[in-house]
């Protein structure tokens, strides 16, 4: 493992949910601390499963790791974060300013913006700040999301552009001479991610078209802010063992092809390739597992396939009718990044189509893979992502023409300012994802939603700005007025949750079905997709791979109203997307290439 063997200081670990960066991680800053050296591994993901696979309660503090004598970890907890960065901005002007002043300043810092700057500066602290981790020989990044992942790689040049261009004292994050003292840590930061000597970012990925165009454009975005050192992981490679077994033949066949096409700019990257193994990668045991030599043996296959699993979950194809029904509404998937969430709202977009509807298929994540999923123009869809460029750029020309238009030259150069605060586009964005909501009135708007971190700050988002219009009633467009409450209602908004059979999706997607509920909005139902359950296979790896899926289908269908579940499937070609209406004989790959 190159990356392990002359792994500088610092090691990031980012790529497409679903790649596999948790066990990526966790497996090298064990390999780390096992050669005798001092290790921290931190995650900076909202959506943390990081106490899971090391199978060891952490905090916002080092903790020890059971069982792995010099290494540490801890989580980023984003709303301690936001909790302890506000008690700092605001404490210093208790008692100094009225207390009407210091209300706005909390009121400013009470967004989504604000945890996530906040929790920026506790990573900050972690690569900025040597005497942060003078106990540590190496720090271990297990990064969010690729998108999130991108946005606070950037923070560093963005807010210290921001701080140099702000004059006027203050900004959505509240006073600006806080933020002034930061400035060096963050500029120490920066520097730190784009030395060579110091920090190597590590692209996860699976031997999948869409993971590995997610790398590359991963890579392009790096490489412009100024980050040398790249190295390419490709995570679950799988070698059919089993030749009779068409299911594997399929599997091994999909991921050479992915490797085939790698775009050219990956492959001159240092790379190592990893298997698929046939358990979860949860615990210490399997994380070493990754590394080893030769993968363990299987459980014996005749005990796994004698238990022939079985599910009650009904198939995708079955919840149409009540999908549809009133003809209108908004259908929206969600869970933890990779699990198959696009492809879910792309074939439901298509099936609603074919059954006469006109659909808006639409995505609220920064990847953005709704188009290429459904392979091309579909009769009866409109496509489109909500671009936050786009979305800033349209809003500050609105504010600019309504709220600016009676303002001096002073006051209008105030307002452009605070308009280049990069909390701009989360108010930005969250009044597009409202206007789409609002289209649901009148036909379908299925949307695929963002890995779970990100669609979380929208319903807090969306709870926040629920409370400021009902304050401030008459001031906010009555499309952002309804939306909770559109959200809320089970006739016009229906929520599938996507899962994988595996440990950590369905426990993150439990997670967020509790988070949902506690906003008053309860899921319409789950998916478990990517099942070989209803499939017969005989290659060794899979065979055990599908006798371990019975304790995750158990689970979910113990937490969901109702259960759908899609088989494993291979497209018939590069360009052809999954039918996952078809009969379950159809979408097996005996009809593959």
């Amino acid at each position: 493992m190159k990356f392990v063997e002359q792994a500088p200081r610092n090691l990031f670990f980012t790529g497409k949910g679903g790649v596999g960066k948790t066990s990526v991680a966790c497996a090298t800053a064990i390999a780390l601390a096992e050669r005798g050296l001092r290790v921290l591994l931190v995650s900076t993901d909202p959506a943390s499963n990081l106490d899971e696979v090391l199978e060891t309660p952490l905090g916002s503090e080092p903790r020890p790791v059971l069982g792995v004598p010099g290494l540490s970890a801890l989580n980023i907890d984003p709303e301690a974060a936001a909790l302890a960065y506000r008690n700092r901005m605001v404490d210093p002007y208790r008692g100094v300013l009225p207390e009407a002043a210091v209300r706005s300043i909390e009121e400013q810092l009470s967004g989504a913006c604000t945890v996530e700057i906040a929790a920026f500066d506790e990573f900050s602290k972690l690569l900025g700040d040597a005497a942060a981790t003078r106990d540590f020989d190496h720090v271990v990044f297990d990064t969010a999301p690729t998108g999130h992942t991108l946005r606070l790689l950037e923070l560093p040049a963005a807010w210290s552009g921001f701080l140099e261009a702000n004059v006027g004292g203050t900004s959505c994050l509240g006073p600006l001479a806080g933020l002034k003292t930061q400035q060096a840590l963050y500029d120490a930061s920066r520097k730190a991610l784009v030395d060579a000597n110091r920090t190597a970012l590590v692209l996860v990925s699976r031997a999948e078209g869409a993971a590995l165009r997610e790398a590359e454009r991963t890579r392009r975005e790096l490489t412009a802010l100024g980050v040398e050192r790249l190295e390419l992981v490709i995570n679950g490679i799988f070698h059919a063992t089993d030749l009779t077994d068409k299911i594997a033949v399929s599997m091994e066949r999909r991921g050479a092809a992915a490797l085939d096409a790698m775009p050219a700019a990956l492959r001159v990257l240092a790379r190592t390739d990893l298997p698929l193994l046939p358990f979860g990668l949860v615990g210490l045991r399997a994380l070493r597992a990754l590394f080893a030599d030769e993968a363990p043996p299987p459980a014996s296959v005749q005990t796994a396939a004698a238990s022939t699993p079985t599910s009650d979950a009904r198939a995708l194809v079955q919840l149409l009718p009540e999908l549809e029904e009133g003809g209108r509404g908004v259908i929206m998937t969600m869970g933890k990044g990779g699990v198959g969430k696009t492809t879910v709202a792309v074939n439901i977009a298509v099936e609603l189509a074919r059954r006469g509807h006109k659909v808006h298929l639409t995505t609220t994540d920064p990847a953005a893979h709704v188009a290429d999923a459904l392979g091309g123009s579909v009769e009866g869809i409109r496509v489109s992502r909500i671009d936050p460029e786009a979305e800033t750029r349209a809003y500050s020309q609105e504010v600019l023409r309504t709220a600016g238009a009676d303002l001096d030259t002073a006051g209008r150069a105030l307002l452009e300012e605070d308009l280049r605060s990069p909390c701009t586009e989360e108010i930005a964005v969250f009044r597009a994802f409202a206007r789409i909501v609002d289209e649901g009135e009148h036909g379908f708007v299925v949307i695929d939603t963002a890995p779970t971190g990100h669609t979380l700050l929208l319903l807090d988002a969306a709870e926040s700005y629920h409370r400021e219009v009902l304050r401030t009633a008459g001031s906010a467009p009555e499309d952002v007025r309804r939306l909770l409450p559109r959200l809320r209602d089970p006739a016009f908004t229906k929520i599938l949750v996507v899962t994988l059979p595996e440990a950590t999706p369905v426990h993150e997607a439990a997670t967020l079905q509790r988070d949902l509920m506690r906003a008053d909005i309860r899921p319409f139902a789950w998916v478990i997709n990517q099942s070989l359950i209803p499939l017969i296979v005989t290659d060794p790896v899979l065979v055990q791979r599908r006798a371990n899926e019975t304790r995750f289908h158990t689970e979910v269908n113990a937490l969901a109203q109702r259960v759908a579940i899609v088989p494993w499937a291979m497209p018939r070609s590069a360009q052809t997307r999954l039918d996952l209406f078809a009969a379950p004989e159809k979408v097996r790959p005996e009809a593959a290439p």
